[in-house]
């Protein structure tokens, strides 16, 4: 705060600036400050009356712009409280990432808006060439690393997908549940899935549907593959076709439900003529009008139905049994005695409703797995007596981890394994990881390229059109995404394969040029 007061400020201007000899000095005395003071006074007043004379704004008009730039200022700061740096680099990345996982724009945008600025939210035009900028350079990329998959994959489940009438050929490496094709394709015919197995030539086991697309495309691709083997020093690959059981047991299930329901209709039926008939008998009426077997006749023909209806369950049940892993009594299964179970259960599973399932229980494809799981078998451990034992105590102990807390006690399990041990001799382990390999690996089902058609369906749900750049995107990011549950958990589908990358972060790849990425996976260190 200043010490002397305005007034003595302008007394001490006016004695400096229009005072005679000695005035300065009397001004001073009298204000109690220095002579320099006075003359410092002075030049400050002349300044501000000459400051207030020139052209402008006043300086309550600047104090009143300078509050309102405080007020902006302050409020710029609260604001940022609540948002986030966000460069238009991680802005694409988000857009890219959410595509691939299945939102549409408009989801896009309404995300970014609650998280930034309403200047700083794409328009949705701009989110969709972003999105589609990313999704051509996956489809770039996903030519380079197919063909570093070629050599891994060699079993594929394979199935057809629809987009407005359109078919996609899908397919999926079971065991590691790399997707290793999505092609939007004119047709669903033989020659189409010819070309597409193609690309595929390490190929040995595939598990399909019933469809004769596809088991034309698989009988062209064979021939194929012996034609080329034919002028080549090195034989064909061999490809071999298994039926895919998801199919026959849903199918199966449905008749029998709808079986069932014809049962229960019967039934209601008979409990519909006994009320009826209990009604005529409280009023007392002329018995001739209202037959007495009538009811009978109906219950009769329901309890039958019923019976019917039963023993094909069972014979369904035995269907299922005989293409499981295991028989009931807890030996390895095997084609004889499987194909004896079925043409049992097809014996009971008559009418015309059973036809489909009858025709896809007897077809040889749905007992090759047998074929290749006893080959197998007898390659990991050549020994029948050791295999038989190795094969049972992975079964036990896939029992006893199934049962969790109800499982053999500690002590039990500890002697029984030391029995076991003793039984099977030195060496025993390594032939139980070959034998645990091969039983683990069973396919018996397509049901992987199942769940990933489900998966795109959701995404086909929310997209207004799936383009066939969309879908390699989609695939990459899937082939990159680390499973977060389950045995696979904590790596990726490429990880899983045996596919070596430089890194397995999507975005990373997408960033990547196409050439050097392939120089970097023909090195041995990544080739492996």
């Amino acid at each position: 705060m200043a010490r002397l007061s305005v007034l003595a400020w302008i007394g001490n201007a006016a004695a400096a600036l229009c005072g005679r000899h000695g005035d300065v000095t009397q001004q001073a005395h009298g204000n109690g400050c220095s002579r320099q003071t006075v003359y410092d006074h002075a030049d400050k007043v002349q300044q501000a009356v000459t400051d207030a004379q020139r052209p402008g704004p006043s300086r309550d008009e600047l104090l009143q712009k300078v509050q309102r730039l405080d007020d902006e200022n302050r409020q710029l700061w609260d604001g940022l409280e609540h948002t986030f740096d966000c460069p238009e680099a991680k802005r694409r990345q988000f857009a890219v990432a959410a595509a691939a996982l299945g939102l549409s724009l408009q989801q896009t945008r309404t995300l970014l808006a609650i998280l930034l600025p309403a200047s700083r939210v794409p328009s949705r035009a701009t989110l969709g060439r972003w999105v589609q900028r990313g999704a051509r350079r996956a489809g770039r990329l996903l030519r380079l690393l197919d063909q570093a998959c070629q050599s891994l994959v060699v079993c594929l489940c394979l199935d057809e997908i629809f987009f407005r009438r359109q078919p996609v050929l899908m397919a999926v490496e079971p065991h590691s549940l790399a997707w290793v094709l999505a092609e939007r394709a004119a047709d669903r015919s033989g020659p189409t899935w010819a070309k597409a197995l193609a690309a595929w030539p390490a190929v040995a086991d595939v598990a399909v549907d019933g469809g004769s697309g596809l088991e034309l495309g698989l009988k062209l691709a064979a021939q194929r593959r012996q034609e080329v083997a034919a002028r080549a020093p090195t034989p064909a690959v061999p490809l071999r076709s298994r039926l895919d059981l998801f199919h026959t047991r849903r199918e199966g299930e449905r008749v029998l439900r709808s079986d069932w329901a014809w049962a229960e209709g019967l039934w209601e039926e008979a409990e519909k003529l006994d009320r009826a008939k209990a009604r005529f008998d409280r009023g007392g009426g002329d018995g001739r009008h209202f037959k007495k077997d009538v009811a009978g006749k109906a219950w009769a023909k329901a309890s039958a139905a019923f019976e019917e209806v039963d023993g094909r369950e069972q014979a369904w049940a035995r269907a299922v049994a005989a293409l499981a892993l295991f028989r009931p009594d807890g030996q390895l299964n095997d084609r004889a005695w499987a194909e004896g179970e079925l043409q049992a259960a097809t014996a009971v599973l008559s009418g015309p409703r059973w036809a489909k399932v009858r025709r896809m229980l007897l077809d040889e494809r749905s007992r090759t797995f047998l074929d290749q799981l006893q080959t197998d078998l007898a390659t990991a451990e050549p020994c029948p007596e050791r295999r038989a034992a190795l094969v049972a105590w992975w079964r036990w102990q896939g029992e006893q981890r199934r049962a969790g807390a109800a499982a053999v006690p500690k002590v039990v399990a500890g002697v029984l394994e030391a029995v076991v041990v003793g039984q099977l001799g030195a060496g025993w382990e390594e032939a139980y990881q070959r034998v645990s390999r091969v039983l683990r690996q069973v396919v018996r089902a397509s049901s992987a390229v199942e769940g990933v058609n489900s998966v795109v369906r959701m995404h086909q749900a929310r997209h207004r059109k799936l383009t066939q750049e969309l879908l390699d995107l989609k695939r990459l990011y899937w082939n990159c995404r680390s499973f977060v549950s389950g045995k696979r958990r904590k790596r990726c589908p490429y990880q899983h394969l045996g596919l070596q990358l430089p890194t397995y972060d999507p975005w990373a790849l997408l960033q990547m040029d196409p050439d050097q990425l392939k120089q970097q996976l023909s090195t041995p260190r990544l080739a492996g």
